[in-house]
This record gives structure tokens, sequence and C-alpha cells, in this order.
């Protein structure tokens, strides 16, 4: 397994539609937000096969990674892991960015709390699911 920044952005979006769209039921305009241009993505391969995808973005000093996605059939693996820790890393890497942040799915905060991230502020809505901000600093 090998992740990377891609400018193969059409298999993020592949991934993202079979994980947000067809499996989570987010639609299409949520999904699809306009920001992908302006965003350095990564992805994450078996081999020559796409099985995982993170977005980042930065918002001053704070990197910003969301998308975060892994095929069912890939889940269990610690590929999730494997990605997040990818990003921390990254971002580690950029000067000014101070911490790394993300919209959590509230089901998912403990596996991001395993990573070192601390939820903060309320509980919100985004595509009809409920998500938590959490922060990781640098």
């Amino acid at each position: 397994m090998k992740v990377e920044v891609t400018q193969d952005i059409e298999a993020c979006l592949a991934l993202r539609a079979k994980v947000f769209i067809e499996e989570q039921g987010v639609s299409k305009a949520d999904e699809l937000d306009g920001r992908d241009c302006e965003s350095t993505h990564l992805l994450l391969r078996d081999g020559e096969i796409p099985v995982g995808t993170a977005r980042l973005m930065i918002q001053g000093d704070t990197g910003k990674v969301g998308r975060i996605c892994v095929l069912k059939e890939y889940r269990g693996q610690g590929l999730g892991a494997l990605l997040v820790r990818f990003t921390v890393n990254h971002f580690r890497t950029v000067d000014g960015v101070t911490q790394v942040k993300l919209g959590a799915q509230c089901h998912a905060i403990p596996f991001y709390e395993n990573l070192g991230f601390t939820a903060f502020g309320p509980v919100y809505d985004d595509a009809g699911i409920d998500h938590r901000d959490m922060i990781h600093p640098l």
C-alpha cells in the first residue's frame, strides 16, 4: 500500500462517489463543492488499484483535511490511519502550518482521537450526517 500526492483527481472523485454518494447517501451536490481544483489530493493504492483518498487545503496556519475515505472492502486494515498519518506528516512540511483540522463524522471521533486529534465545538449537520470539528496540533 502506498499513499502519495496525486494529480489523478478523477480517481479520487470516483472513490469519493462510491463511499460518500453510493454508500452513505450524500447528495452529489454536497459532495462536489467546487473546491477540488484548489486542493491537494492524496491517493492510497493497492498496487495500481485506488482504494482511498483525502483532500487537503491550507487556511492560514491550519492544514484542513477532508473527504477522507477508504473503500469498504479495504477497511479494518489500518489504511484510514495510514492516510491520516500521511496527512499530518505532509502538513508538518508546510511553512506556517501549526495545526491540522478536520470535520469528523461523529461515529469516527474515537478513530481520530487515537491519531492525536481532539474534538471541539458543537455537533453540526454536514450533508445529513452529524459531524464535529477536531484539531491536531503540530
